[in-house]
């Protein structure tokens, strides 16, 4: 459930050339605050995998709410006490 989340997330992420050789700048448009830049297109799509996996490590413990992506959804089920 969470890899299949990861991988929809990434396949939204869109990238753009930064101006006067600058690398590049990525971001997952329906996660806000999910966004990365690197030198490399290859560092930047790492980075952004590492902005997301914290992105979703602190919601959940938060136990903030996820946008449903491409038909996966995270749930944050709280515990019966």
């Amino acid at each position: 459930m969470l890899i299949a989340y990861i991988q929809a997330a990434l396949r939204q992420a869109t990238y753009e050339i930064l101006p006067d050789n600058e690398g590049y700048y990525g971001e997952i448009p329906v996660l806000q605050g999910v966004y990365a830049n690197a030198e490399t297109l290859e560092a930047c799509r790492e980075e952004l995998q590492s902005v997301l996996e914290g992105r979703i490590a602190l919601g959940l413990a938060l136990g903030h709410s996820f946008p449903d992506i491409d038909g996966h959804t995270l749930v944050v089920q709280k515990d019966a006490a």
